[in-house]
């Protein structure tokens, strides 16, 4: 018999909970996806259909940005830029041609919703549920709602449905008071105030002065409002509160970005302008010698090493073939590249010139090694561009 695995410490067997049990670390799947990702219209798309739902249904909890949405940003791995895609096909494990039919799938059917944002919003997928798997709660048969009263407005005193009290101590204006606010002349009112009495205002003496209503109310307003704020001020006091702050703000913005623009603008240079001003500045050097007659066949082929100021073919010895030292092989692998950018010569047409075999001077065992410094060297030159 082949030996199963064990699987005592992760699975328990058991098909129902006890009472004092719960589920936990538990997901639930709508019997209508089920029933669609398993369907042989899925399995003409891809057969991994069910797992590929299941896979985004586990997926790991550093995608998930809330409940039932996924997303998937670019990471950066090694010093390389992945992008969104390739993590959302690590994490389906499947190739991105099987990953593409089957989510574009899955979107039609309504199953999942898909965006796929530019400029570094990632790509965020919905987990959506069926209809058939939602059910709405009734309200309770014996659950009575009670009808609140509203409030009473601004222009009645109280509310018409509410109990009234047996007196207002409310004071409308400055004649209904329970207290004189104008003292007598001869002394204060000795009269004590019943409220119960069916004249409620007391009596006030004839030769103190009773301030019209009009008066009285113009005094209570003053008095509410002791000082009243123009707009003018106000926004004097708010310009003086948030131009520093705006100003500060907008020059921080622009210094950060003068900054980026600047160190962007570095970069460039650097790597692009030049090396490129370098390669143009050669060429024409080259051009330059070709037009006043400084080159000629044999000056070119000395130019390989390195004796391009030559001007006549009589004062130059061609050198004695030996074998090449690492900074040789450095300077000739430079000159093979050179020649390669300016003239479009190729490296092998250079060796062949310049090889022992052929009246040069390269040995035939150090040409690999020539070749190899030299590839190395376009290698890294069009990783810098």
């Amino acid at each position: 018999m082949a030996a199963q695995p064990n699987f005592s410490n992760r699975f328990v067997r058991k098909t129902q909970l006890s009472a004092n049990e719960y589920h936990k670390n538990f997901s639930k799947l709508d019997v209508e996806i089920i029933t669609a990702i398993t369907s042989a219209e899925a399995d003409k798309i891809t057969p991994l259909m069910s797992k590929i739902y299941l896979r985004l249904v586990n997926t790991p909890d550093q995608y998930w940005e809330r409940e039932g949405v996924l997303r998937f940003e670019a990471e950066c791995r090694e010093g390389k830029q992945v992008k969104a895609w390739d993590v959302l096909c690590e994490t389906l494990g499947v190739a991105s041609a099987t990953a593409n039919k089957a989510v574009t799938w899955l979107h039609d059917s309504g199953i999942i919703g898909y965006f796929a944002g530019k400029n570094g919003v990632g790509i965020r997928i919905f987990l959506n549920r069926a209809s058939s798997s939602i059910g709405v709660r009734a309200a309770s048969a014996g659950q009575k709602i009670l009808h609140f009263a509203p409030a009473s407005s601004g222009e009645a005193h109280a509310s018409q449905n509410e109990a009234a009290f047996n007196d207002s101590f409310a004071v409308l204006d400055g004649s209904d008071s329970d207290l004189n606010p104008h003292a007598p002349k001869n002394g204060a009112d000795t009269k004590t105030v019943d409220k119960k009495v069916s004249d409620p205002t007391p009596p006030l003496d004839t030769q103190s002065h009773a301030p019209n209503q009009s008066e009285g109310r113009e005094v209570e307003a003053t008095a509410q409002h002791p000082s009243t704020v123009s707009v003018d001020e106000i926004v004097e006091r708010l310009k003086n509160e948030l131009e520093p702050c705006v100003r500060s703000a907008a020059t921080q913005a622009a210094t950060q970005t003068a900054a980026r623009e600047m160190a962007r603008t570095r970069e460039w240079f650097e790597t692009k302008a030049l090396p490129k001003a370098v390669r143009v500045a050669q060429h024409e050097t080259y051009d330059l010698f070709r037009k006043h007659g400084s080159l000629d066949e044999r000056s070119r082929r000395a130019r390989a090493d390195l004796e391009v100021g030559r001007t006549t073919s009589d004062s130059y010895t061609p050198p004695v073939a030996h074998k090449l030292m690492p900074e040789e092989i450095r300077e000739t692998a430079e000159t093979c590249v050179a020649l390669l950018e300016t003239q479009g010569k190729a490296i092998d047409v250079t060796l062949s010139e310049i090889s022992s075999e052929g009246g040069g001077w390269l040995l035939p065992e150090d040409a690999p090694r020539v070749r190899e410094a030299a590839q190395t060297l376009l290698s890294e030159r069009s990783e810098r561009g």
